[in-house]
């Protein structure tokens, strides 16, 4: 039988590098992993990031139904066609997103508190005004409600900026802010040659 004998200070550092090795999970969530542990991108939340995401599903849902009006829509400037696929094709998987992080939470909107879910949301009026616009009058009138919807989604993601602890809400927040500011601009230069 072969015996492998190391010095006891070197057996004292492999035990420790082994120990540490198995702790390690590469988060900075501060949470230490366990069997039950959510995934370290849900584990570290607070109300904000709650307050942010419940009703952003619920704003995103309604910047999807604006954008499938207008893409149903025939005589539609190119250039707002373009624009609806865009924000239909951003926003669709950000709410699959931050579904997943509702759930894993375990939120509802009876707990949630802080934030306004109307924030730059269109009424059943605004809705129905747009889906019975035609020509460049649906055109204008998607632009100009779509400003208003994004200005209200940049100023839920400041809050989350603000006052949020969860790293991809927190993440999600900023491209959402830089996106729909890009896209505010994008719109303004189209109604400008309307």
């Amino acid at each position: 039988m072969f015996s492998l004998r190391l010095p006891l200070a070197t057996t004292g550092v492999i035990a420790a590098a082994l120990v540490l090795s198995a702790c390690s999970t590469g988060s900075t969530t501060g949470t230490p992993p366990t069997a039950s542990a959510p995934a370290a991108s849900t584990a570290v939340f607070n109300d904000t990031d709650v307050s942010f995401a419940m009703p952003m599903v619920d704003h995103h849902k309604q910047a999807i139904t604006m954008a499938e009006t207008m893409l149903a829509k025939t005589g539609v400037d190119p250039r707002v066609t373009s624009l609806a696929q865009k924000i239909k094709a951003a926003q669709a998987p950000e709410i699959t997103m931050m579904d997943s992080w509702v759930a894993a939470w375990g939120a509802t909107k009876d707990n949630m508190s802080g934030m306004d879910m109307s924030t730059g949301s269109m009424s059943d009026a605004d809705m129905a005004a747009l889906d019975s616009a035609t020509g460049p009058a649906a055109d204008k009138l998607f632009l100009q409600q779509m400003i208003q919807h994004h200005q209200g989604a940049i100023a839920m993601a400041t809050v989350e900026l603000k006052s949020g602890q969860n790293p991809d809400a927190r993440d999600l927040a900023t491209k959402i802010s830089a996106d729909q500011t890009a896209q505010i601009a994008e719109m303004q230069a189209i109604l400008a040659t309307l």
